[in-house]
């Protein structure tokens, strides 16, 4: 940078011109403020220099001022090229100005840029993040060359909107896939909630051994492995995030992290949490605290709040959550209470539906049911079906029928297709003698034709994840591995203990 200087200094005292050098050399640092007051004191910049700026605040920022030289190079006499359409398309995007970006199609073709294969894939891209999709697959089906980048941006903008068929039958289309391809698939599903089908994406993409994931795949695929318990999986994936020097990067060590937590090894959890520990960030932190309050570990979880505050970091809404959320799995009522009203008093968080969730969760199971209620009547917010749903296990646990007929009103009308709460509520009445209401339940679910779905589990084992309900005969061995089941259950019952139970469920998993 000071070389630069000198240089500019250099022209400004001898009448030379390297205004073009310096502009070029500031916006690869990038230093686009000084770029950008070189360039207004130019008397005709040239179009390669417009580009070039135009370029650099469509990747960094902020993206308006790409829009304001657009219209300067038009003021000036300029036909934008191929690249101006390219930068301002990406520009838009980022921006998701719709109208603005329909605006500079129209001028795409009126210059007659339309067989430029890099402009029309960003164009593409433009409508896809713009969420317009049907746009997007109108341009994609009328260019004559189509390279990888245009079926990814396709496949990312029909998974950003949840059409996962779509974006399925594309990738199963296209010609060639590079690393981004199977990113985006399994990128999509993870953030649709489809997480075997992103695992199972990733376990194809593996096997075939042509395309070698990144940190940004691997970022990806970790969290379908947390939610789905696939620890052996993760584990395989960690190591090689290790082995191939991604957990530079903070979006994977966040992501093995939150495998750890979810998986139940906070042990694991806390070694990457200690190795981290230069270059932790608050979703590290906030992982971290969840992860301790989920699995009751409700004093770490606090005290790490507080080593977290103490090392100067702010907490945010999600930090907030975690920690009513260990107060609820401690039972600590007084300190919940303290910090719902310290995230809006000291750091000005306004509660969010999930905070009060949390707050209903602590009272209810507290046996505070009443507060539980009042404060969902004192929400700024429409109470939704999870709010609701807490009140309502809360006063099954209780056995409080007044609060349980309020609760399940409620929840009648936001699911009314959900049988899980006719049920609670009849075990509630069942449990309180009211079997006239039983009665009337059972009636209202047959009229309403309403059925309880049947439960499943899924397992783990040699690296797949198994799907099994109750009695599931699916499985082409299923009479051995009842037979062993059996064959535990009977020793189970004799209490023997000397019995090897590791052989028995190996042998079980074996199957």
């Amino acid at each position: 940078m000071n070389q630069l200087k000198q240089i500019h200094a250099h022209t400004l005292r001898n009448g030379t011109d390297f205004t073009k050098y310096l502009i070029t050399k500031l916006l690869e640092i990038p230093n686009i403020h000084y770029a950008h007051k070189l360039f207004d004191n130019m008397p005709k910049p040239t179009l390669f220099l417009y580009n070039k700026l135009i370029q650099a605040y469509s990747c960094y920022g902020p993206h308006f001022h790409c829009f304001y030289l657009y219209s300067q190079l038009l003021h000036q006499g300029y036909s934008p090229n191929a690249h101006s359409f390219t930068f301002l398309f990406a520009a838009c995007a980022n921006l998701s100005f719709n109208f603005q970006g329909q605006i500079l199609h129209a001028h795409f073709i009126q210059f007659g840029l339309q067989s430029d294969v890099y402009a029309l894939t960003a164009l593409v891209d433009m409508y896809a993040k713009m969420g317009l999709v049907h746009f997007a697959q109108k341009q994609f089906d009328e260019m004559s060359v189509k390279d990888v980048p245009s079926w990814n941006s396709l496949i990312a903008g029909y998974m950003r909107c949840g059409f996962l068929d779509e974006a399925s039958r594309l990738f199963s289309d296209m010609p060639s896939r590079n690393v981004i391809s199977w990113t985006a698939m399994i990128s999509g599903y993870s953030q649709n909630g489809k997480y075997q089908e992103a695992l199972e994406i990733y376990l194809e993409m593996e096997k075939g051994g042509i395309v070698r994931p990144n940190e940004v795949t691997i970022a990806s695929v970790l969290p379908a492995c947390a939610n789905l318990g696939a620890l052996e999986v993760g584990q395989r994936i960690e190591a090689y995030a290790r082995a191939n020097g991604y957990f530079k990067s903070m979006f994977v060590c966040n992501a093995v992290l939150e495998l750890y937590t979810r998986c139940g090894r906070i042990d694991r959890a806390l070694q990457v949490f200690d190795d981290i520990a230069k270059h932790r960030n608050l979703c590290s932190w906030n992982t971290m605290i969840m992860g301790l309050a989920v699995h009751g570990k409700c004093d770490k979880a606090l005290a790490l709040f507080n080593q977290m505050l103490g090392k100067g970091m702010t907490p945010d809404d999600v930090t907030f959550v975690g920690t009513i959320l260990a107060c609820t799995h401690g039972g600590m009522v007084v300190k919940g209470r303290e910090l719902f009203s310290l995230m809006k008093n000291k750091f000005s968080i306004h509660p969010k539906l999930e905070h009060y969730g949390c707050m209903v969760d602590l009272l209810g199971r507290a046996g505070e049911l009443q507060e539980a209620y009042d404060l969902i009547q004192t929400m700024p917010m429409k109470p939704d079906s999870i709010v609701w749903g807490t009140l309502l296990g809360a006063c099954s646990f209780h056995g409080n029928v007044e609060l349980a007929e309020k609760a399940a009103e409620s929840l009648f009308k936001l699911e009314p297709w959900n049988p899980g709460n006719y049920v609670i509520l009849s075990n509630i009445y069942a449990r309180a003698g009211k079997w006239d209401g039983v009665a009337k339940l059972r009636k209202l679910m047959k009229g309403s034709n309403i059925t309880k779905a049947a439960g499943y589990s899924l397992i783990e084992e040699g690296g797949k994840i198994h799907k099994f309900i109750v009695d599931d005969k699916s499985h082409p061995r299923s009479e051995l591995i009842f037979a062993i089941l059996d064959d535990v259950t009977a020793k189970m019952k004799l209490d023997v203990g000397t019995t090897d139970w590791d052989s028995d469920i190996e042998e079980i998993c074996l199957l």
